[in-house]
């Protein structure tokens, strides 16, 4: 087992405080230094992650982290720059490097903070319940015998589930504020809890199936029992015990949420407004146009009390708002910042997002395929023939034409029934395809990560099969 001290995450509040004041002071220093625009982000938080295995604790990990990211500009000329040494000397050294750069950098038409007009007033933030006192705060000992009641609970499900790769709880907790100098001061507090169970069954031949089973939220409270993830890791476990191959075909394939969500990613990834004026998405000029089947409405929503996502206000200072991608099957907008939407021609969408070097660019909050009132079960029955994917694995896209290439386990559906797994299969097809042969959507939408996807049905792709 392998320990690191980190200062006790206590006072949260107090530390923004702190931090608040440090940044406004960092954004006088550098206007001081000859910057037009100064814009301070500074974090504070400790994670968390206690790993078991066969009922013993394997690692513990247990860090803290405080730093801060500045970007100024001198007119057009912009530079970032990043610390975790928030002593006297190392702000100093910070800021005085941030406008160094900023000489060294050459002009950019397109450069600015956002339209101060368009800031929100911290004052009126929404809580959004990011924050859960009893989870930011949980210790390695609780950490522990979560991870072991999860992993017992999977080993003793079944005897065919002889070995594991483990069982992990992790919790990350912690804050930041935004300090700009048009004036706009904001913090915010989250915190975020998993546990994942990992068991492993031999099958024929001495192969190793290795299934898993996860939970997340922001508040302890709604994780869902150690015990029934074990459980349920076990049981996805044992069903892919005997897993094929299938012939090269093309039929149905139903993606489970998991999946689904990895899908999904793909299409976020193809709507920000970098992409586009960048030239490196297929979508470049398909607002207004159908780029998917009725059944898909996204949506792209910071305001969800409690989700992994949310946040009151994007990176620049905005309002956040819910933004709708995609109606119907009809794409309704790009996602942007600032920058991007004057590359564009357009307003931001509040859609900004920061690093840790204070470097800003569109990002999403809680992207989500909004679900319907079909249940995953109803959808598999009315499933002909076809592949339930319930792992993807590789990366096969190329976002400037849509192609798509996977390669993808799970089972066979013969007339709305799972009959075997199937295991080292590829399967195929340009996304703009696949979206718009999208013909069923589930109601299991489930928010553990931020982004997220209910089970969807596409007409057909190209399930190229290998040999086992």
């Amino acid at each position: 087992m392998s320990e690191h001290t980190t200062v006790p995450l206590i006072g949260i509040d107090r530390e923004l405080v702190q931090l608040l004041e440090l940044g406004s002071r960092v954004v006088e220093m550098a206007k001081k230094g000859g910057a037009t625009v100064a814009e301070c982000m500074l974090r504070s938080g400790a994670e968390l992650s206690a790993k078991v295995r066969m009922g013993e604790p394997e690692l513990v990990e247990e860090a803290g982290h405080r730093g801060a990211g500045l970007r100024v500009m001198k007119g057009k000329r912009v530079a970032t720059t990043s610390t975790s040494d928030l002593s006297e000397a190392g702000i100093k050294r910070f800021v005085d490097d941030a406008l160094e750069l900023a000489e060294l950098s050459q002009e950019d038409p397109f450069a600015g903070p956002a339209d101060p007009s368009m800031l929100c007033d911290p004052k009126k933030l929404p809580d959004l319940e990011l924050y859960d006192p009893a989870g930011g705060e949980i210790d390695a000992a609780r950490a522990i015998k979560e991870a072991i009641r999860g992993e017992a609970a999977a080993l003793a499900f079944d005897k065919r589930i002889t070995n594991s790769e483990g069982g992990t709880f992790g919790r990350t907790a912690g804050g930041g504020v935004i300090v700009l100098s048009s004036g706009f001061r904001a913090s915010t507090k989250g915190s975020y809890a998993s546990l994942s169970v990992v068991p492993v069954a031999e099958d024929a031949g001495g192969k190793k199936r290795r299934g898993y089973h996860w939970t997340a939220k922001r508040h302890l409270a709604e994780l869902d029992d150690a015990e029934a993830v074990g459980k349920e890791a076990a049981r996805r476990t044992l069903r892919k015990l005997g897993a094929k191959t299938v012939a090269t075909t093309e039929a149905s394939v139903v993606f489970d949420p998991d999946t689904a969500r990895s899908m999904l990613g793909l299409l976020a990834s193809c709507i920000m407004g970098s992409s586009i004026w960048r030239k490196s998405s297929y979508l470049i000029g398909r607002e207004g146009s159908r780029i998917a089947s009725d059944l898909v409405n996204v949506v792209d929503d910071p305001l969800i009390p409690r989700a992994p996502g949310s946040r009151a206000y994007d990176g620049e200072g905005l309002a956040s708002r819910k933004n709708v991608i995609v109606e119907k099957g009809v794409l309704q907008m790009y996602l942007c910042d600032s920058y991007s939407a004057r590359k564009l021609g357009r307003e931001s969408t509040a859609s900004a997002s920061r690093g840790g070097g204070a470097g800003v660019g569109a990002g999403t909050s809680n992207f989500i395929l909004s679900p319907t009132t079909d249940s995953p079960e109803s959808i598999l029955k009315a499933t002909k023939r076809g592949l339930y994917v319930t792992d993807m694995m590789g990366f096969g896209f190329n976002a400037t034409t849509g192609d798509f290439s996977r390669g993808a386990s799970g089972f066979w559906i013969e007339n709305g029934e799972l009959t075997f797994p199937v295991s080292e299969v590829t399967i195929s097809l340009n996304l703009d395809q696949l979206l718009q042969s999208i013909d069923a959507v589930g109601s299991d939408l489930d928010l553990r990560t931020s982004m997220a996807a209910p089970t969807f049905r596409v007409t057909r792709m190209t399930i190229a099969g290998g040999s086992e």
